[in-house]
């Protein structure tokens, strides 16, 4: 019970570490500009866990964990940050390999700004839950700024990229929500679930990987 959480993680970074020295893909030599991203990303978020864990907006069960706190986080809560977005970098450069159009590039300015639209309307009308308020007003300002400042090339690619890690995500947070070893308090979200999952959290994951992939892709481009 107690290695619930931690073996979730080592599952989740498995296939893709095991992967990663393909030699089709050879995702490792990307590494150089991935783990630097990761650390950056991993450092706002996990201030975010930080603070939303001490003002209650979660919890974690402490059935499910080896016990090992670092700022009243779990250390599996710390890996949560650095495990989830390699894999997704690695579902990223794995279709970037093998899909080589950029099939939704056409529409991708209409899907940033219909998305940012929603989230900062729901972010105003449910501005009193300070998760929903905060996660979508957040995802919501970042996509405005690639649509207008950033002018990234790859948000496409993103879109396939969130789509595709879907599915491993409601089955790891699935887990993590449904045992549960998140317990969150409802009254700081609007209390619509994917099954166990909140639906805060789904956009919560996707400002996460988003930001990754934006500090990869500029660290990439800079290199060149």
């Amino acid at each position: 019970m107690k290695f619930t959480y931690l073996l979730t993680i080592l599952l989740t970074l498995s296939y893709p570490l095991f992967k990663s020295f393909e030699s089709k893909i050879a995702f490792f030599t990307k590494w150089k500009f991935l783990f630097p991203a990761i650390l950056i990303s991993a450092t706002v978020f996990i201030a975010w866990d930080v603070w939303f864990t001490s003002i209650g907006v979660w919890r974690f069960n402490n059935n499910y964990v080896l016990g090992i706190y670092i700022l009243n986080l779990p250390l599996e809560e710390w890996l949560f940050f650095l495990v989830v977005p390699f894999s997704c970098v690695f579902i990223y450069e794995v279709l970037n390999y093998f899909v080589k159009k950029d099939l939704p590039k056409q529409y991708s300015k209409y899907i940033t700004l219909s998305l940012a639209a929603f989230l900062l309307i729901i972010s105003i009308v449910y501005r009193d839950r300070i998760y929903t308020f905060i996660d979508f007003f957040a995802l919501g300002l970042f996509l405005l700024m690639h649509q207008f400042i950033i002018k990234s090339n790859y948000i496409g690619r993103f879109y396939i990229t969130w789509a595709v890690c879907c599915i491993p995500f409601l089955i790891v947070n699935g887990i993590i929500t449904g045992m549960p070893i998140v317990i969150y308090n409802n009254l700081n979200n609007i209390q619509i679930r994917i099954f166990s999952i909140p639906l805060e959290d789904m956009f919560y994951g996707m400002l996460n990987i988003l930001l990754v992939i934006t500090i990869y892709e500029y660290l990439k481009q800079k290199k060149k």
